[in-house]
């Protein structure tokens, strides 16, 4: 079967004398002139494909390539989608902001969580704001409170020059099936041995 992620000779592409065939459903057709080979995959409105370009002869498979490139570029997209690397996004926010700004960040960071990034939530202070970083620490305990279905902390507020921030990561919603806390796990366990369900 052919490797997803990789270059194939196709067709005219094919440059040797002979060829080692395999059918389309899997079936071993055996070794014949590359031309011939061509031809019957013409006959059956297949494409030649080279899956092993090392053996003596190379081995090559009928196949329609155009659907089999196009399957393998889509399972990539969703592999890297799936496999999206945790990254750490920050969220910039005032002491003094505006309850509508706020519900703007909080919808922001649930994105972000959601997606499965780290979100450093950052209070920027300016001038006076300053003298008052007890309203710093009170904005991100309310906004870790709004947010504590979607992301747990990771690392307490600190200062760090004129930002006080901390790292919200991602709370896994997905139950797995047995888990306790299911209302079926929890209904079984509390059932006598041997009751009638």
């Amino acid at each position: 079967m052919p490797i997803p992620g990789r270059d194939y000779r196709v067709n005219e592409q094919i440059r040797t004398r002979e060829v080692r065939i395999i059918g389309e459903n899997g079936e071993q057709i055996g070794v014949m002139p590359t031309f011939q080979a061509l031809q019957m995959a013409r006959d059956k409105e297949l494409d030649l494909v080279e899956v092993a370009p090392n053996s003596v002869p190379p081995v090559c498979r009928f196949m329609d390539y155009g659907k089999f490139h196009f399957e393998q570029e889509k399972k990539e997209r969703e592999a890297k989608k799936a496999q999206k690397s945790t990254g750490l996004r920050e969220v910039r926010v005032r002491p003094s902001i505006a309850q509508h700004d706020r519900d703007s960040k909080l919808r922001h960071v649930k994105e972000l969580l959601e997606e499965h990034n780290k979100v450093k939530l950052a209070v920027m202070f300016r001038g006076r704001e300053m003298q008052h970083p007890e309203r710093g620490l009170e904005l991100l305990k309310n906004l870790t409170e709004a947010l504590k279905e979607d992301g747990k902390i990771e690392t307490p507020p600190m200062m760090e020059g004129r930002y006080m921030s901390l790292i919200l990561a991602p709370v896994s919603v997905k139950k797995e099936p047995g888990k306790a806390g299911s209302t079926e796990e929890s209904a079984r366990e509390q059932k006598p041995e041997g009751a009638k369900t």
